[in-house]
């Protein structure tokens, strides 16, 4: 039989014991051995202690890969108990045998305030490059591959990134694979709602665990073929002629409390050019409409009903950038959503001539309904650097707010007609050819509420919305990849 080294965090003597118990139920361990911290003496009969700095370290990794000793290494992230399903281990051995791979994860059951609750996961692919991933907290490592890895981990000594390095490298020699299947039951800790979770890699606390995530991935880029230097198509503003020197476009369906406000700011606006605001109303049922109409004395608003009903946010994106009044920059606003000030545009139009870029930017803030601050306040992106922006933009999970564009290129390379991650997807095929330009000043308020669109996710719902940005990023991977062969 094939055997298992497990290796489990040494949180406290009664969670490691009852985690041990279940291990030792199963054949198919051979070592069980506890990552505990510093200064920690006590132990559990039969398990050696291992003693790490951080669980995600890359000194803990190459700890593990020097004492795991069987075919297969097993690891549990979670300082809680862990309960195994009916023969799972047998079953993730089985499917790594068969599939070759070099690290297997399965589906799972989480115990939530005392409820237990289903935790589907999705498929890894070659651009599942997000460092927050999620594989459930027990993965299992064909040994030969993870001493591979580990070995490739040489002058790196990352406090966070140690984990991510290591499976970016074990995703270089061999498959992740997913089962399907539900295989044992962890006890989740993490109770926020999805809409919260979502901005933790943007926290500015997390700023270092962020510089180490970007240098472990472009790293990963280099060795994959996929790495883009910072070499930017230069442009010539003067592609088209345009009436207006800049539009704001706002897709709405049913926001009547939220609409008015982003529309006032706006038409509030001073500039030194002119510009018009487009406002593609996706067929609204609940006074959005007659809200919109309410502005009609002002020839600067644009109203437009699609006269098709299968259009998401990207489509109307579409619908607007290709209306004939539509201007030479084309600048984002969600229907919730306002702008800071009156200077907005006027910054944003700047920043396109003086940063000779296809895209722009900005910063925002996060406020509940009633705009005032929430955490984790002020949303800066500064992970889009000229240096390396583009290629760490296929490890973040977002571009940041307000966007702007160069109308003439945006036509060409159009939005996904989707209603989620259209916005993502159009910035990473921009930045394959050309500079994102940056504006660090707040421009924007981002409001978060009830109606928020990712506000609060089922479980399903969140790994669709994955699923779909990994394969944005295979793709922009994948092309990246055939640019660079082709420049060989």
């Amino acid at each position: 039989m094939k055997k298992i080294d497990a290796f489990i965090i040494y949180s406290d003597a009664n969670q490691a014991q009852q985690t041990v118990n279940e291990l030792k139920k199963s054949d198919t361990i051979n070592n069980i051995l506890l990552l505990t911290p510093e200064n920690i003496n006590e132990t559990i009969e039969g398990c050696k202690s291992i003693e790490i700095d951080t669980l995600l370290s890359s000194n803990t990794i190459k700890k593990i890969a020097l004492n795991t000793e069987s075919d297969y290494t097993a690891l549990y992230m979670k300082s809680t108990a862990l309960k195994l399903g009916y023969f799972s281990l047998e079953r993730m051995i089985q499917i790594a045998e068969d599939s070759s791979a070099g690290m297997v994860y399965s589906d799972y059951f989480a115990i939530v305030a005392g409820e237990k609750k289903s935790y589907p996961v999705i498929d890894y692919q070659e651009g599942s490059l997000r460092d927050d991933f999620n594989f459930g907290s027990f993965i299992l490592f064909n040994s030969t591959v993870f001493k591979r890895a580990a070995e490739r981990i040489k002058s790196e000594d990352y406090k966070f990134a140690g984990l991510y390095d290591l499976r970016l490298k074990v995703s270089q020699i061999a498959d992740l694979v997913h089962i399907n299947e539900f295989l044992y039951t962890e006890f989740e800790e993490d109770n926020r709602e999805s809409g919260k979770k979502i901005f933790d890699y943007v926290d500015p606390k997390n700023r270092q665990v962020q510089i180490e995530m970007e240098k472990a991935c472009t790293q990963h880029l280099k060795d994959v073929g996929a790495y883009l230097e910072p070499i930017f198509n230069p442009i010539e503003f003067n592609m088209d002629e345009f009436e207006y020197e800049a539009s704001v476009i706002i897709p709405v369906r049913n926001r009547i409390k939220t609409i008015k406000d982003a529309i006032a700011s706006v038409l509030r606006q001073k500039t030194v050019f002119k510009f018009n605001l487009i406002v593609v109303d996706n067929h609204s049922t609940d006074g959005t409409t007659e809200a919109i109409e309410e502005f009609n004395n002002d020839s600067r608003l644009i109203h437009l009903i699609p006269n098709r009903n299968d259009l998401g946010i990207g489509g109307c994106w579409n619908l607007g950038i290709h209306h004939p009044q539509c201007g030479k920059f084309t600048i984002q606003l969600d229907s919730d959503d306002i702008y800071s000030g009156e200077d907005t545009l006027q910054k944003i139009v700047n920043a396109f001539y003086e940063q000779n870029c296809a895209m722009v930017v900005g910063t925002y803030q996060m406020t509940n309904f009633d705009l005032e601050m929430i955490p984790p306040g002020i949303i800066d992106h500064r992970e889009w650097t000229p240096e390396n922006g583009r290629n760490n933009a296929l490890r973040i999970n977002g571009l940041g707010a307000p966007r702007a564009f160069y109308t003439p290129i945006l036509r060409e390379i159009k939005l996904p007609n989707t209603s989620y991650g259209e916005d993502y997807a159009v910035g990473l095929r921009i930045s394959r050819n050309y500079q994102i330009g940056r504006i660090y000043d707040i421009l924007y308020l981002c409001r978060r509420w009830e109606d928020n669109s990712d506000a609060s996710l089922d479980i399903v719902k969140m790994n669709g919305h994955n699923l779909y940005k990994d394969r944005i990023r295979t793709w922009e991977l994948q092309a990246r990849k055939k640019i660079k062969r082709e420049n060989l």
